[in-house]
C-alpha cells in the first residue's frame, strides 16, 4: 500500500480560510462524535492488536489512542491562551519522544479515552461562548507559525479524525 496513504488516509490539512457561521456549528458535533467514533473502532482490539502499529515505523494503536489525547490537552491550553490573552506564542512538544514514555506503554487507552471525554465536553462548551470576533483571534506556534482559534478548532478535528483513520485502515487491513 501506498506509504502516503498509511500516513495520511484522510489526506493533509488543508484549513478552510473563510468559515461560514454553519461550518463553525458543526465544530461541536465533529468534536462530539470523535470519541464514540474511535470507541467504535478500538472497543473490541485485544492487547496483541492494541500493541500493533499502525503502519511499518508507526505507533502502536495503544500509542496513538495516548498521543491523540496528550495532543488534545495541548491544543486545548493552546487554545485558552489564544482566547485570554493577546497574540501568545504557544508551547510545543515532542510527540515522538513522548511516545516513548512509559504512560503511553503503561497505560490502559481507557484511561485515555475518559480523557478525551472530558476534555472534549470542556472544549465543546467554550465554543458554545466564542463570539464571531473570538474565530480571529490568534496564537504563534514554533512549527506552524501564527493560527486563528478557528483554523486551530478545524485542526483539533482533523488531527484526530486522521488517527483515528489510521486505526481504522489497520483494523480493515488486518480484519479484525
Amino acid at each position: 500500500m501506498n506509504e502516503d496513504i498509511l500516513r495520511y488516509p484522510i489526506g493533509q490539512f488543508n484549513p478552510v480560510t473563510t468559515t461560514t457561521d454553519e461550518e463553525r456549528k458543526s465544530y461541536t458535533k465533529e468534536i462530539a462524535d470523535i470519541v464514540p467514533s474511535l470507541r467504535k473502532i478500538v472497543g473490541d482490539f485485544n492487547e496483541d492488536q492494541l500493541q500493533t502499529p499502525y503502519r511499518s515505523g508507526g505507533w502502536t494503536v495503544q500509542q496513538v489512542v495516548h498521543h491523540m489525547a496528550d495532543n488534545d490537552v495541548n491544543a486545548y491550553l493552546r487554545l485558552k491562551r489564544a482566547l485570554t490573552e493577546e497574540e501568545p506564542m504557544a508551547s510545543s512538544y515532542r510527540p515522538n519522544l513522548w511516545a516513548e514514555l512509559n504512560d503511553y506503554k503503561d497505560t490502559p487507552i481507557e484511561i485515555s479515552l475518559g480523557l478525551l471525554e472530558a476534555l472534549h465536553h470542556r472544549l465543546i462548551n467554550t465554543i458554545h461562548g466564542l463570539k464571531p470576533a473570538d474565530y480571529d483571534r490568534r496564537f504563534n506556534t514554533e512549527v506552524l507559525g501564527w493560527i486563528t482559534v478557528d483554523v486551530a478548532i478545524q485542526r483539533f478535528i482533523w488531527h484526530n479524525k486522521h488517527h483515528a483513520s489510521h486505526i481504522q485502515s489497520l483494523a480493515q487491513r488486518m480484519n479484525w
